[in-house]
């Protein structure tokens, strides 16, 4: 079966998660989960990645992280040794500590965000499966579990310093109490209810996304030619068009200016296009087109679709932006 590709480039969301050597636990003390958290943010600091959520259990960890400048290796090489190097000392302990190396998953930010970040949150309570409890029992359990970072983003005042809560809370309305009592009811629909977890989307080929998230990975990032089957990782780095080149090829073949086809309510699908184009190569995702366009990030979706949804229809405009590709290409 093939491996799960390690695929690196800018501005990528991860899942990781490490479990410790054959099921032993990986913290001692609560002492031992203060220094993994610390040197979480000393080494998010030295590779400025940024820390979206995680939870820490007996024997394993996750955590859901964004990597600016494409380095999730280079973090988790000096974040696992630093821990291990730390943990074996002060248990006076030799050898490895965790089950291999960690495993990450590749996360289509426009559609798992949130789904990811609920699957982190709720493992304190997924243990107690078996556990009789009841509803609301649960949803105590999970707002004051110490090790989490789910208790972050429902109080200012239990996030630590590293937390970035601000992009997966920007679905729910922002950092403001309205917004974080939303992301609290969409975590405590996974209480309440079975629901599937996105890993499963993951299995195999270590991409969490839906099928054009995919497809968009392994043309930018894999050679066809290559065996993904032969790759322990992917480095290769296809390099992305400034949006402002983008801006103006587009603004180029529909005679428009910037701030014609940048207006809000703009009629012709010059808009559509735009965003397309700035999703499938300017490297951005629809929460970021839809903050440089004026729009929320549903409505970029959903010119993304009707765009496709004209181009099966229409010939003419599939020549059109077959001719903006080869452009930018």
């Amino acid at each position: 079966m093939a491996r799960p590709l390690r695929i690196q480039y800018e501005n990528a969301y991860y899942h990781v998660t490490c479990r410790g050597n054959s099921g032993q636990a990986i913290f001692s003390t609560d002492a031992d989960r203060v220094a993994f958290l610390d040197l979480l943010e000393r080494s998010s600091d030295i590779y400025q990645t940024q820390i979206l959520a995680y939870v820490l259990m007996s024997n394993h960890f996750h955590l859901l992280i964004k990597t600016p400048s494409g380095n999730l290796q280079e973090l988790m090489r000096h974040f696992n040794i630093s821990y291990t190097s730390y943990y074996n000392w002060k248990h006076d302990q030799r050898g490895h500590l965790y089950q291999g190396r960690y495993k990450s998953f590749l996360v289509d930010a426009d559609n798992y965000l949130q789904e990811v970040s609920r699957y982190i949150h709720l493992n304190p309570i997924r243990v107690k499966l078996n556990t009789p409890m009841s509803l609301e029992e649960k949803r105590r359990d999970l707002r004051e579990y110490p090790w989490s970072s789910y208790g972050g983003y429902l109080w200012r005042g239990r996030r630590r310093a590293f937390l970035q809560t601000e992009e997966v809370l920007a679905y729910w309305g922002g950092d403001t109490a309205k917004g974080r009592r939303s992301y609290e009811g969409f975590v405590g629909e996974g209480i309440s209810k079975k629901i599937q977890s996105p890993l499963e989307k993951g299995i195999g080929h270590g991409i969490i996304g839906e099928s054009e998230f995919i497809e968009k990975i392994r043309e930018k990032y894999l050679d066809s030619d290559t065996d993904s089957r032969e790759l322990p990782a992917v480095k290769k780095i296809w390099a992305q068009i400034e949006p402002e080149r983008i801006m103006e090829v587009i603004c180029g073949v529909f005679g428009v200016s910037r701030e014609e086809i940048m207006r809000k309510g703009t009629k012709g699908v010059g808009r559509g296009v735009l965003m397309e184009m700035l999703y499938r190569y300017g490297g951005m995702n629809q929460r970021e087109i839809g903050e440089m366009m004026g729009v929320d990030y549903s409505a970029v979706s959903v010119m993304r679709k009707r765009l496709s949804m004209l181009q099966v229809r229409d010939r003419k405009l599939t020549a059109l932006v077959g001719r903006i590709k080869r452009r930018l290409e």
